[in-house]
């Protein structure tokens, strides 16, 4: 990916399996990167930084900013996989609804707010994090899907109001992946989770972070130079299939 080489990206929720991914991609592209996370930051290699942080929180997001700035001397890229599945449907109270909105969009607002100065004078590119979900009812769903199809409005609100500063925004909008999630349900059985959601993808399977990744790594580069606004489905046909499936209705009426 060109462009990406000696460039700063901070990646809020870099310790999940899409986060990981993602950082080492920019890493594998020559980029720095800072994790923010509540999570403990184990396992990467001492070139990564690490801070906790809680995006509830305007003077941890102020602190991370400037962890990374003393740390790596710039910011060039914000990367918004944090988010909470935090989600009881119709029987989500208003504190449920508010920690989630906070979280998964309100946060990564605050870090915007928070790093545009740095952003804007290294004309630099945010990638929000959208869903599959943000476009379709979900049974017993409420929260997750709300917020991730504000998500989206963000992305084009902010790449409207941001592009006089040289800064693109976009989305990605993944399908089902081998994610934190996916592992913790299934414990841990991918060809389970494949097999699950092989009928909502017209590729039969759910993606690997490193897919993912690949589509966030793309939007920061050179070569997504004139894209802003958008959002990038990665979900392995999900969202050009709608209700059909993969199969043959008709049929099903002469049997």
């Amino acid at each position: 990916m060109k462009g990406l080489a000696g460039k700063v990206a901070i990646v809020p929720g870099g310790v999940t399996k899409i986060g990981r991914a993602v950082v080492d991609g920019f890493r594998a592209a020559g980029a720095e990167v800072m994790v923010a996370d509540l999570a403990p930051g184990e396992g990467f290699s001492s070139d990564v930084g690490f801070q906790n942080c809680d995006l509830r929180d305007d003077a941890q997001i102020a602190a991370l900013v400037a962890a990374t700035k003393e740390r790596f001397g710039r910011i060039d890229f914000l990367v918004n996989v944090a988010c909470t599945y935090l989600d009881n449907g119709a029987a989500s109270t208003r504190a449920e609804w508010l920690d989630a909105l906070d979280v998964n969009i309100v946060g990564s607002v605050m870090l915007m707010q928070a790093a545009r100065a740095e952003l804007a004078k290294n004309k630099g590119a945010i990638v929000n994090f959208g869903s599959i979900s943000s476009r379709v009812a979900q049974t017993g769903r409420w929260l997750y899907p709300v917020s991730k199809a504000a998500i989206l409005q963000l992305t084009r609100n902010q790449a409207m109001d941001l592009a006089p500063e040289g800064i693109r925004v976009n989305a990605v909008s993944p399908g089902w992946t081998w994610s934190n999630i996916m592992d913790q349900l299934t414990g841990g059985d991918r060809a389970k989770t494949d097999a699950v959601a092989a009928p909502f993808h017209l590729l039969g399977r759910v993606a690997d972070p490193e897919e993912v990744a690949q589509a966030v790594l793309f939007l920061c580069s050179d070569a997504a130079s004139f894209i802003t606004g958008t959002d990038i489905c990665v979900d392995g046909g999900y969202t050009a299939m709608g209700p059909e499936q993969a199969v043959p209705a008709i049929p099903k009426l002469m049997a």
